[in-house]
């Protein structure tokens, strides 16, 4: 099921819910074609005044993509009647489309408040959490929403991926298993219910969900991609390696096979294949953030910082809150003793994520650089205490090296 057909869905319950009584209430259209009587001034004014007609409108909009209509009917509906969770809850999805994540959240947070009954808005809060990958704060509201309908494919689905992607291993095991009915043909399905099943010591689990992404993906570059990716995960390089490249003879267009490429070879420290292996899935997917990101790490370990800074700057455009090209672009203006657009990009990683000791590391020497001992050595005891808190969980991603996984972003589950 894609994301569109949950969000109609919606959508069309909300209406429903808010003025299925007022729309059941409307006139139908005359018989035998017959042309329909002349609207009245009187009839025109009350029909701007509706609000159960202009949300339809708005519906409407909302539906053929018409974006800037739909918020028009949908903030109309809101100044006449300011506790319609209905309109607040299409304005949020109008701002998801817009990718207007803060706007989006707002309006669904305000539906929330007047619908507290309607899981569809908890799910659609989820989904703006989780297409920010945001992903611990997406959990509740996919939990809450799981609790009430427990059946419902998509946001138990998207429960488990966030589980997966918390490192929350048997979580997703366990929220992921009951689907398998409905998803075991899926390789993206087969391959995270196997690695959570094999992190979490699900050894039955992790050996059907293996041997059913092998019966299923009949050799298809899917199935090599998906298999590649397991190797990957479980630091096998050499047949990850082997995997992602009988994905990419068999579809060298595939999706995220190149990016994949990339990143075994990044682990292999064959920094050039690497870079190569990037620039062919930006050229596939010019969108994806991650590729630029990569890339700037790559650069960065050729020692080719202008480079290195210009990835980094292309993948915080299309994506602001990618932490490690703030860190990347920290670290080249240190080597470039540029101390104070260091400290410009150390505060931006701050203020994503306050609680990481190499943040907090990086600040503090930036700091200490510019003159400013004693906040430098505060952030540098900071460093320590969370460190010293944190480390059997920072050496256990140490350990499994949770890898970059964008294929698993994709819309279509």
């Amino acid at each position: 099921m894609s994301r569109a057909s949950v969000e109609s869905t919606i959508w069309i319950f909300l209406i429903l819910v808010a003025f299925g009584t007022t729309l059941t209430g409307q006139a139908a259209p005359p018989a035998n074609g017959a042309e329909a009587p002349a609207t009245t001034p009187a009839a025109q004014s009350a029909a701007v005044s509706d609000p159960a007609q202009i949300f339809l409108a708005g519906q409407n909009a909302l539906n053929s993509n018409r974006l800037e209509e739909a918020e028009r009917d949908f903030r109309h509906v809101l100044a006449i009647d300011p506790n319609s969770g209905a309109a607040y809850a299409n304005l949020g999805v109008v701002y998801m489309r817009r990718k207007q994540w803060t706007k989006a959240l707002e309006n669904l947070r305000k539906a929330e408040h007047l619908m507290p009954q309607v899981p569809g808005i908890r799910l659609n809060i989820g989904l703006a959490y989780y297409r920010q990958n945001e992903f611990l704060k997406a959990i509740p509201p996919f939990e809450s929403v799981v609790r009430d309908e427990p059946g419902a494919l998509q946001p138990r689905y998207l429960l488990g991926l966030c589980y997966f992607f918390a490192e929350r291993w048997a979580d997703a095991a366990d929220t992921l298993n009951p689907l398998w009915s409905s998803e075991s043909t899926q390789p993206s399905y087969l391959y995270v219910l196997s690695i959570a099943a094999h992190r979490a010591g699900k050894k039955d689990l992790d050996d059907r969900a293996t041997t059913q992404l092998i019966k299923t993906g009949e050799d298809s570059p899917e199935f090599h991609l998906f298999m590649g990716k397991a190797h990957l995960n479980l630091q096998q390089y050499d047949e990850a390696l082997a995997d992602f490249q009988a994905a990419a003879a068999a579809d060298p267009k595939l999706t995220f096979v190149h990016f994949n490429l990339g990143l075994t070879y990044l682990k292999k420290q064959d920094y050039e294949k690497a870079r190569d292996e990037f620039l062919k899935d930006a050229a596939i997917e010019p969108d994806l953030a991650l590729n630029y990101d990569e890339l700037g790490d790559v650069y960065s370990l050729l020692e080719q910082d202008t480079h290195a800074e210009k990835n980094y700057r292309e993948a915080l455009r299309r994506d602001p809150r990618l932490i490690n090209s703030y860190i990347g672009l920290t670290k080249i203006y240190q080597r470039q003793q540029k101390f104070q657009q260091a400290l410009t990009a150390i505060n931006a990683a701050n203020k994503l994520d306050p609680n990481r000791t190499d943040v907090h590391y990086l600040r503090g020497q930036v700091l200490m650089h510019l003159g400013r001992r004693e906040e430098g050595k505060k952030e540098l005891e900071t460093s320590v205490r969370i460190d010293n808190e944190r480390r059997a969980q920072r050496e256990k991603q140490v350990e499994s090296g949770t890898l970059p996984s964008p294929e698993l972003l994709e819309d279509d589950q």
